[in-house]
């Protein structure tokens, strides 16, 4: 073809029927994309991912400062289409955020989303499970840890023992080993609870959640898990999820 010509086709436009999570995540985050990939792999759904600035050490004045960007990275999700549910990703940054707050500023651009966190999803579990005393494992530094200390306790929540790796970034989260982690785990005395609660999305820990309740017989609910677990539960996605713990067969 010497000069440009252009044949117009007819195709058939179809729009999906799938529902759509939006995923906001924090821009350190290595982990919770990940974990949404293959634990929703073959489900009848599609995930959007937008990150929203952050800036390591892990520190409440830090985590405030994600709530003014809320809505413009909810609104950069798929733009002026609809969104079903947005996850936001971050267990210690809701706690300093508050629920509600973060779901007020998400619906300034996505009014009609239903909105989850990982604590809120990880309440849901805790009560699905009948969690009432429970044992605590997070990667968090001392000052992080007292505010979800806090905030479990006001939740209603026994908690037996609080234990942390002591971590203050995120890239050094997400390269805790799962062998180390089996390890810690196994110097927890899980035997006066009802489950044990893992908390931050940036911990790789939902690869070995199976294990964890299978070696020392207890049921574990995880800051990814559990927001996945409420994500598909607000779609009234019944799909059965295998490998990722009991919090999904319930």
């Amino acid at each position: 073809m010497k000069n440009f010509k252009q044949k117009i086709l007819k195709p058939i436009i179809e729009k999906t029927k799938n529902p759509r999570i939006g995923v906001i995540t924090l821009s350190t985050d290595l982990t919770i994309e990940q974990d949404f990939r293959k634990i929703c792999n073959d489900l009848p759904l599609d995930i959007f991912f937008n990150r929203i600035p952050f800036i390591n050490p892990l520190n409440h004045e830090n985590y405030l400062k994600m709530s003014e960007h809320l809505p413009q990275v909810s609104a950069q999700i798929l733009p002026d289409q609809k969104i079903d549910v947005i996850a936001y990703g971050c267990t210690s940054g809701t706690i300093a955020i508050g629920e509600e707050q973060i779901k007020k500023q998400i619906h300034k651009s996505k009014p009609n989303a239903l909105v989850t966190t990982p604590i809120t999803a990880a309440l849901k579990g805790f009560k699905k499970l009948n969690f009432k005393k429970i044992a605590v494992l997070t990667p968090y530094p001392r000052e992080v840890n007292l505010t979800v200390f806090n905030y479990l306790k006001q939740n209603n929540i026994e908690i037996d023992s609080f234990n942390s790796f002591n971590l203050n970034y995120d890239y050094e989260i997400a390269q805790v080993s799962l062998d180390s982690m089996m390890n810690q785990i196994s110097k927890i005395n899980l035997s006066n609870i009802d489950g044990l609660f893992v908390s931050c999305t940036a911990l790789k820990i939902v690869d070995i959640i199976g294990n964890i309740e299978k070696e020392f017989k207890t049921n574990v609910v995880s800051s990814n898990q559990a927001i996945i677990w409420d994500c598909l539960k607000l779609l009234k996605i019944k799909n059965e999820v295998l490998g990722y713990g009991n919090l999904f067969r319930s």
